[in-house]
């Protein structure tokens, strides 16, 4: 049992992505579900589904290469930590790259990024920057 569980589904897509694989599974949850959703809506990835058996839930994320093989993904790294949590009001929300990434956060109208987070006037705890 991992003690971030969402940490470990970011290096499991990071790991994929380098070996240049065209799917990954990384055990379910409804805010790993989310993040998959954001990550498709944005167009770092291709697809998702959840499938469950049984009690079990698995996410399977369909990865995104670019015409030279190159992965859609440049960048994905875990912000908020279970030791270090960062929370950030909705004028503080940092642009990630220029506004070129994203960041997604957990606020208390869902999980979403950082552009639609500060559109609603709200904040929260930043989970993640991608490029």
């Amino acid at each position: 049992m991992t003690s971030d569980p969402i940490a470990d589904m970011l290096t499991r897509v990071r790991n994929a992505q380098a070996a240049r694989h065209l799917k990954v599974d990384v055990p379910g949850s409804k805010l790993k579900t989310e993040i998959a959703r954001i990550l498709k809506e944005e167009g770092f990835i291709l697809n998702f589904k959840v499938a469950e058996e049984g009690a079990k839930r698995t996410i399977k994320i369909y990865l995104k290469y670019g015409a030279a093989n190159e992965p859609a993904i440049a960048h994905l790294e875990r912000v908020s930590r279970p030791g270090c949590r960062v929370y950030v009001g909705q004028s503080e929300i940092p642009r990630v790259l220029g506004g070129l990434g994203i960041n997604i956060l957990t606020t208390p109208r869902g999980v979403m990024t950082g552009k639609a987070a500060h559109r609603e006037g709200v904040g929260g705890e930043i989970l993640c920057q991608v490029w």
